[in-house]
């Protein structure tokens, strides 16, 4: 498992990718939306805690319920787009863990200590969003990530009665590219490196 991808795998994932806010009508097929998770939950996370949970909204009345929660920068690109996915994650993830890391008691690492819960599970929902991004791009599709949104408002209309709560939304889809912006910069090597 150790030889590198070639060029154009690292552009399809890094160096071409772009974050998308315009998309094409061509929809996303639930095989593909499948095929996204199983990509997704071979992403490694600490003591394979595995937190992060998603809503791929996709219906008229999944949108409907999401519109009131976004920002008005986000609304038309949220509406548009063929899926947005809520990535969350379970404040209780721990319950899972006799399953997922049966070696050890890793569940009693987490329930006597909520602050600890809570560091590991947005720390690895979050990173968990990130293998998102790239096994969509994987897929062939495009990904738009975003924050502004009312987590609250989420939340209430998602999430009712559960232990999951929002980190951030994800718009999948195909990107029209006649719409994408200029690619920004980003800091050097040196600028956001330490060698130690």
């Amino acid at each position: 498992m150790s030889s590198a991808l070639d060029t154009a795998a690292l552009a399809t994932l890094f160096t071409e990718a772009r974050s998308q806010n315009a998309w094409t009508s061509e929809p996303v097929s639930d095989d593909t939306v499948r095929r996204l998770y199983e990509l997704v939950k071979f992403g490694p996370t600490s003591a394979n805690c595995s937190p992060a949970r998603f809503v791929f909204v996709r219906s008229p009345q999944g949108k409907q319920l999401l519109a009131s929660a976004l920002s008005k920068g986000n609304l038309e690109k949220t509406m548009t787009a063929p899926v947005t996915v809520i990535v969350a994650w379970d404040r209780e993830f721990y319950e899972e863990l006799p399953k997922l890391f049966p070696h050890g008691d890793a569940r009693s690492w987490f329930t006597g200590s909520p602050a600890v819960a809570h560091e590991t599970a947005f720390r690895n929902a979050s990173l968990q969003a990130g293998y998102l991004i790239l096994a969509a791009r994987a897929l062939g599709l495009d990904a738009g990530p975003m924050s502004g949104f009312e987590k609250d408002k989420v939340d209430a209309a998602f999430f009712a009665g559960t232990t999951w709560t929002a980190n951030l939304l994800i718009n999948l889809g195909h990107g029209d590219q006649a719409k994408v912006f200029g690619r920004l910069p980003r800091l050097g090597f040196d600028e956001a490196c330490r060698l130690a």
